[in-house]
Parts: C-alpha cells; sequence; structure tokens
C-alpha cells in the first residue's frame, strides 16, 4: 500500500525556556529546520502570546512544519507534515533539538491517506506525468 504522506510528531522536553519564549530565534530555528531538510519554503507565519509562548507554521510546497512552544514548561510540539520522497526531516529535527536546547525527545512517524492503489502511480508524487495521469483516470 502507498501513502500520500508522513505527519512526524516530535515533542521536545527539557528545552531552553528563554529559547522557546522567543519569537525570532524560534521563526529561524524552523526556517533553517526547513532547509536542512531540503524542503521547499513557501510562507512563514509566526505569533508570540502573551505572556508567553511561541505558535508558529512553516508552509513548505511539501506540506508544513508546525511549532507551539510552552516556556513554562519547558515543552514544545512540532508536527512535520510532507509528502514529498526528497525530504530529509531528521536533519531539520536534529538542528532544532540543538536551537531549542531539548534534553529528551519523542517522535512519532504516522503514514497519512494510505491508499491501496493497485499498480498505479501516486499522481502527486514527482514522477507522475501526463500519461501516467491519464492512465490513471
Amino acid at each position: 500500500m502507498n501513502s500520500l504522506g508522513r505527519q512526524i510528531l516530535v515533542e521536545f522536553y527539557h528545552c531552553d525556556a528563554e529559547k522557546l519564549n522567543d519569537e525570532r530565534h524560534i521563526a529561524k530555528a524552523m526556517h533553517d529546520a526547513a532547509e536542512l531538510s531540503g524542503a521547499t519554503i513557501v510562507e512563514e507565519v509566526f505569533h508570540m502570546f502573551s505572556p508567553h509562548g511561541v505558535s508558529g507554521v512553516v508552509v513548505i510546497a511539501e506540506s508544513h512544519l508546525a511549532i507551539h512552544t510552552w516556556p513554562e514548561y519547558g515543552y514544545a510540539a512540532v508536527d512535520l507534515f510532507t509528502c514529498g520522497d526528497e525530504i530529509e526531516p531528521e536533519k531539520g529535527l536534529d538542528h532544532l533539538k540543538q536551537e531549542l536546547g531539548s534534553q529528551n525527545v519523542s517522535v512519532m512517524e504516522l503514514k497519512r491517506g494510505v491508499l491501496e492503489v493497485q499498480n498505479r502511480p501516486l499522481l502527486h508524487k514527482p514522477d507522475a506525468t501526463p500519461a501516467t495521469v491519464e492512465e490513471a483516470a
């Protein structure tokens, strides 16, 4: 069976609270993580909460990289969804671990859009050509 994408859920524990509460630091770390993963960045949006915490998303051509921080708990939740086969998420996630000062990381990966497609290419993949799209229809 093929899947349309993979979603990696990462929990960063025992992080540096000051880094988790610094919107510019989080935005740069996320941008760099997306680039290191080999993703194509489309747009970035980050928001600083009061009294503390940052949420943000880096929209990538392959899907998204999102973060939510809780400085008061030294915790950050990161979600990387990709429908591309060229992304190397481990590189970006290792970078985030370092940039957040995390001492403990938990990772869970899910296959998303698991389809029973027999002898047909997945049309959203880079190797899909007009001929394969017509054949699948």
